[in-house]
Order: structure tokens, then C-alpha cells, then sequence
């Protein structure tokens, strides 16, 4: 074999990865923000949860896009495990579907098509509104041109007709011991390459040029199950305990899978050969691709529907192998990003998708910050105190990491090939992040404020108390307000709310400050006492400015002058 062969073998393959990377990432654009809905709206049951990880895995052709966003909702608490599994089986039906239209190269001249989807695709690239689909285009003329050319080559070598392949396969007896060893390459090839659709299109190769019998291919192909797997578990290594479980769960319905078909492996595969029409004795490379394609599907398919019914257990099972090392409020103090943790997504919606989440998770963190500094005002016990008030400190730090590191991932996703509209959103989670971060801020000077007067070892009387409440509970409201925004869609967005509530603080801030300046000039407490009191009472007025500002962010109004 030439090294001429063996470069076009090697760049056809690379050529129909960028295809199907491309494909998958313009039809996950297309998309748009309907993709980060459908994972959480339609999962009601098990069943729909399995329906939406197959639609949306086929939809933008990478399973490994559907598994690990699920992964990332669960980490978060979007999802739950039982959600989450089901979603992961859906996606590994989903993914069948590259194997049909890879199938569907191999048994005609498809890059036929290809020379006029090109020419289409270039004018709609250089058209603003059309753009994404001509990528989308460009992307599927990549891999019917890989597919074309790979099928081409592994002709043009005459495989079959090399004695030192042809024996190499033939070496391998046929047996159990022939057919693990061929899953187990099947795997770590995947594992490699990160993409079981390269190895799904070398093993079409194989087969199709007569080289490798139809039984080594099928456990090469059940091999690429258990290998696209380890993505998700990479995904998830640095998550918490809920998305390991997850993870888990993936390779554990996977590895089911192929012990139960190992078992009555000749059985099932001839009963697949019959129901194609192909006679592995009287072997036709032509419908070799159509035989693993459809393995592939009915694999997935039937695994599917007989562990759907056991998704509590497959859940008990993945929490008992992955037992929680930390209780819940020290995973909550630990600074660690939810969302953002796999690097940037293949695509900037998905990108977009991980900082938005990532941003209401920080949103989630200062009320709770907030709550602690409101419990740290009725904390008498000098001991509790000190311990809260360093919770809250940590808080803080916590505050500033995420600041740096969601403005750090969005600073790289900004470098990705964006639209304008992307590019605005861009800066609408920058300013978000930094008002946010400011909220932490005078959630911590607000504990500072209520450390000073729990140093100088005097009290507010009950009136300044009572109002001190009333002025937290306010800001607690806005805070509220704030977050059900930052979860919610746009177009069903209203912010009148978080507007009323600011002109409330506002209003009862000036009402304060006058009645503060006429109770210290009647003698009702000390001017130190009545300068702590209305710090507090100021900062809260603070705190509901950037809160309105962060609505406003997330809203597309302008910042106010």
C-alpha cells in the first residue's frame, strides 16, 4: 500500500470528522436557545425524557453534545438522575442515526451531491440571514465528501487482495475470545479518536471491501458503544456527586448492553443479517454498511426499551458505587463552577447555554450569601457568630472566583467564530457578572456592618431592629425577583416588579435617614449606634441598585445614567 493510500485514507477520515463537526455544529446553532429549553421542559416521565434525548441527539447529530449537557444540568440540580438517565438513553438512540447516513454513503456515489451543495452553500454563507445554513451545508457536503472518498480509497487499495490483511483477519478464529478482543479494540480506538463516528466509517471500510468478516465488525461497533462513553464520564470527574452518578449510569447502560448480546452474540447478529438479507456465507460487501447500521440501532433500541423499566434501580446502583465524600453545605462552599467545567462547548450556543447557567448559579449563591448576613443581625451567641460570620467571608472569596473565572470562559467563547447577536450577549453576562459580584459585595459589607455592632457591644433599640428587617426583607424580595428573572425566557420576562421594589427601598431608605437624623437629636440612641444603623440600611439601598442593574442586563435596557 502506497503512502500516497495511506495519506487520503487518513485525510478522507479527517475530512468526514470536520463534516460531521460542522453539521453538528450549525444544526445546534439552528437550534438557537429552543435547545437549552427541550432537555428541561420535556422530561416529565421517563419515556419523554428518552424521546428528547433521541430527537435532540439527532437532530444536532452529536450524542456527545446531548450527554454532556445533560450531565452539566444535573450537576446543577436542573435535572434529576432519573431524568438524566433516561435522557442518556434517548441519545444513544439518537446517535444511530450517523450510521445510517454513513450507511447510505457507502452504497451509492454520494459525492454526486456534493459539488452542488457546495455551490449553495458558499452563497448562503456570505448572506448574514443565511449564513448557518450554508455552514450547515458546507458541513454535510465535509462528510458525504469524507464518506465518498473513504469508500473510494478502501476500493482503490484492494484490501481484499493483500494477503498480509487478508490473513491478519483471518488469523482470528471465530470465537468468543476472537470477538471480546475485537470489542475491546473497538473501545479504546474510541477512546483515541473521541469520535464513534470515525471508527463506525473505518469499520464500514473494512467490512465493505470483504477484509473483515461481519462478526468482528459487529463487536468493533459494540466496542464503540462502551469507548463514547468515557466522554461523558471526563465530563463529569470534576463535577459533583449527582453528575458522576449520571456519568456512571451511561457506561453502566452501555455495558449492559453488550454483556446481554455477548451472550447470544451469533444469535442476534444472524437474526440481523436475516432481517437486512444478508447471507454471511454468502458474503456482499454492498450491504455489509446497512448490516451495521442497523445492529447499531436495534442494539441501542432494545437495550433501551429493557432497562427504561429499571430506571430507579440503575439509579440506586449508580449511587451506591458513587457514594457522596461531602455533605451538602461543604459541596456548596467548595468554589467549583456548576456549569462551567468541560472547556468551551463544540458550539457557542452550547457555550452561551453553560455561562448563562453558570451565572444564575452565582445569582443563587449571593441570596444565599444575603441569607446568612440577614441570620448574622439575630445571632447572639458570640461563638456562632464568629463561625458565621467567616461563612459569610468565604462566601465572598467565592464571589470574586466566580467573577474571574465566568468572565475568563466568556473571554474565550468571545474569540469563537460569533454573530453580532452573540456578541451583544457576550457583553449582557459580562456587565450581569460584575453586578452580581458587587451584590456579594454588599452582602459581605453588610455583614461587616453587623460585625461592627456586634464589636462595639451595643444593641439596636426594637424600632431600629424592626426597620432593619423590614429593609432586608425588601432586598430579599428584589433579590428573589432577580433570580426568577435570570432562569426565566426573555419573552416572558417583566421587570416592573424589580423596578416597584427598588422605588420601595429607595423610598423607605430616605423615610429612615430622616427619622435616623430626628431620634439621635432626641436622645433615642448614641450618633455611633445611629451611623451603624444606617450603613446597613444604605448598603441595602446598594444592593437594590445592582440589582436592577443586573435585570436590566439580562433584559437588553441600557444602563442607566
Amino acid at each position: 500500500m502506497s503512502v500516497w493510500i495511506i495519506l487520503k485514507l487518513i485525510g478522507s477520515l479527517a475530512l468526514l470528522m470536520f463534516g460531521m463537526k460542522s453539521m453538528s455544529e450549525s444544526l445546534q446553532k439552528m437550534a438557537g436557545p429552543q435547545l437549552r429549553h427541550v432537555l428541561q421542559a420535556m422530561t416529565t416521565n421517563r419515556f419523554t425524557g428518552m424521546f428528547t434525548g433521541a430527537f435532540v441527539t439527532a437532530a444536532v447529530q452529536s450524542s456527545t453534545a446531548t450527554t454532556v449537557m445533560t450531565v452539566s444540568f444535573v450537576n446543577a440540580g436542573l435535572l434529576t438522575l432519573a431524568q438524566a438517565i433516561s435522557i442518556i438513553m434517548g441519545a444513544n438512540i439518537g446517535t444511530t442515526f450517523t450510521a445510517w447516513i454513513m450507511s447510505a454513503g457507502f452504497s451509492f456515489n454520494i459525492t454526486d451531491f456534493v459539488w452542488p451543495a457546495f455551490f449553495i452553500g458558499i452563497l448562503l454563507i456570505y448572506s448574514k440571514n443565511k449564513r448557518i445554513i450554508g455552514d450547515f451545508l458546507f458541513g454535510v457536503s465535509f462528510l458525504l465528501l469524507g464518506l465518498g472518498t473513504l469508500k473510494a480509497t478502501g476500493t482503490e487499495t484492494h484490501l481484499e487482495s493483500i494477503p498480509a490483511v487478508v490473513d491478519f483477519f483471518k488469523s482470528f478464529e471465530d470465537n468468543y475470545v476472537s470477538y471480546f478482543l475485537f470489542l475491546i479494540i473497538g473501545g479504546l480506538m474510541t477512546v483515541c479518536v473521541q469520535s464513534s463516528a470515525a471508527i463506525m466509517a473505518i469499520t464500514m471500510t473494512l467490512c465493505s471491501t470483504g477484509v473483515m468478516p461481519i462478526y468482528l465488525g459487529i463487536a468493533l461497533v459494540m466496542g464503540e458503544n462502551i469507548g463514547t462513553t468515557v466522554t461523558s464520564n471526563i465530563a463529569a470527574m470534576t463535577a459533583n456527586t449527582q453528575a458522576r452518578r449520571a456519568a456512571f449510569a451511561h457506561m453502566f447502560f452501555n455495558i449492559f448492553g453488550v454483556i446481554w448480546v455477548m451472550f447470544i452474540f451469533r444469535y442476534f447478529t444472524d437474526g440481523i443479517c436475516s432481517f437486512v438479507g444478508y447471507n454471511p456465507d454468502v458474503p456482499n460487501p454492498m450491504l455489509l454498511p446497512f448490516v451495521l447500521a442497523t445492529f447499531h440501532t436495534a442494539f441501542n433500541v432494545i437495550n433501551t426499551f429493557i432497562l427504561i423499566w429499571f430506571i430507579p434501580q440503575i439509579e440506586a446502583i449508580a449511587c451506591r458505587v458513587i457514594t457522596s465524600q461531602k455533605s451538602q453545605e461543604e459541596e456548596e462552599e467548595d468554589f467549583r463552577l456548576h456549569f462551567i467545567q468541560t472547556g468551551i462547548m463544540d458550539t457557542p450556543e452550547l457555550s452561551m447555554l453553560e455561562a448563562q447557567k453558570e451565572i444564575c448559579n452565582f445569582a443563587d449563591r449571593t441570596q444565599r450569601m444575603f441569607g446568612l448576613s440577614r441570620e448574622l443581625l439575630e445571632e447572639k451567641d458570640s461563638t456562632a457568630f464568629v463561625k458565621l460570620f467567616s461563612r459569610i467571608e468565604k462566601y465572598e472569596q467565592i464571589s470574586d472566583n466566580m467573577e474571574i473565572e465566568i468572565a475568563k470562559y466568556l473571554d474565550q467563547v468571545s474569540d469563537l467564530h460569533l454573530s453580532d447577536e452573540t456578541k451583544a450577549k457576550i457583553r449582557a453576562m459580562m456587565r450581569e457578572i460584575s453586578e452580581i459580584e458587587s451584590i456579594g459585595d454588599s452582602c459581605y459589607n453588610i455583614a461587616r456592618t453587623v460585625n461592627r455592632l456586634h464589636s462595639s457591644k451595643e444593641h439596636f433599640t426594637e424600632q431600629q431592629l424592626n426597620h432593619a428587617h423590614q429593609m432586608l426583607a425588601l432586598t430579599n424580595d428584589s433579590l428573589t425577583q432577580m433570580n426568577i428573572l435570570m432562569k426565566g425566557r426573555k419573552d416572558t420576562m417583566n421587570a416592573n416588579r424589580t423596578f416597584n421594589i427598588e422605588m420601595e427601598i429607595n423610598n423607605f431608605r430616605n423615610q429612615l435617614k430622616e427619622q435616623n437624623i430626628s431620634d439621635i437629636n432626641d436622645h433615642k440612641y448614641s450618633y455611633a449606634i445611629g451611623t451603624i444603623y444606617m450603613d446597613l440600611i444604605n448598603e441595602c439601598e446598594k444592593l437594590g441598585d445592582y440589582v436592577v442593574n443586573v435585570v436590566e442586563a439580562r433584559m437588553g435596557i441600557r444602563k442607566r445614567e
